[in-house]
C-alpha cells in the first residue's frame, strides 16, 4: 500500500511517498520526498492513505537534518529506478555533508566516461528523493549552481544550510 504525510520545512511543505515494508524502521520504505514545485514531483494520488505514523523515524531525521544534528540520513529507500540511475544515486550518497562534487567528478566515481555527463545529469534530474539522496550538492565543473528539480533557490538553500558558500 502507498502511503504519504507531509512535514513542514525550511524548504516549504515536503510530500513524502512510502511503502509498507517488514524491513523498515518504522516500517515503510520511503520511495519520494518532494520540495513545493519540484519538476516532475510526486503529487498524492487516489488509493493513497496519509499515515504521518508510518514515517516517524523519516520525520525525526529530517527535523534533526533542518536543525542542524543530523548529516547522513539512515532510512530504507523504494528500489527504483535503472541500474545506471542506481548507480549515480549511490555515488551521490557518498558526497559528504557541506561539501559539493561535479557531474563530472561524479561520472568518474562510477566509471563513466565524459561522454556521458548528459546521461550522468538526467539520472540526478530523475532522482526521487531530493534532499535525503543529496542531488543539491552537485555542482557545475565552474562551481556554477545548475540544475535542480526542486530549483536553483531550493538548492542554495539547502547548500547554505550545510554551510556551502554558493553564489546563485
Amino acid at each position: 500500500m502507498t502511503l504519504y504525510t507531509t512535514i513542514d520545512s525550511p524548504l516549504g511543505e515536503l510530500l513524502l511517498v512510502g511503502e509498507e515494508s517488514a524491513t523498515a524502521k518504522g516500517g515503510t520504505a520511503l520511495a519520494s520526498l518532494s520540495v513545493p514545485g519540484q519538476k516532475g514531483g510526486a503529487a498524492i494520488q487516489d488509493g493513497w492513505r496519509r499515515s504521518p505514523e508510518a514515517f516517524t523515524e523519516i520525520l525525526s531525521q529530517l527535523r534533526s537534518y533542518f536543525d542542524g544534528e543530523v548529516t547522513h540520513f539512515d532510512i530504507e529507500y523504494v528500489s527504483a529506478g535503472t541500474e545506471f540511475q542506481r548507480r549515480v544515486w549511490q555515488a551521490l550518497e557518498s558526497v559528504p555533508y557541506g561539501t559539493t562534487t561535479t557531474y563530472g567528478r561524479l561520472a568518474e566515481r562510477i566509471g563513466a566516461p565524459r561522454a556521458a555527463l548528459r546521461a550522468v545529469g538526467a539520472a540526478i534530474g530523475a532522482n526521487p528523493l531530493l534532499i535525503v539522496r543529496p542531488c543539491h550538492r552537485v555542482i557545475g565543473a565552474d562551481g556554477s549552481l545548475t540544475g535542480y528539480a526542486g530549483g536553483l533557490p531550493c538548492k542554495q538553500q539547502l547548500l547554505l544550510h550545510e554551510g556551502v558558500r554558493q553564489a546563485a
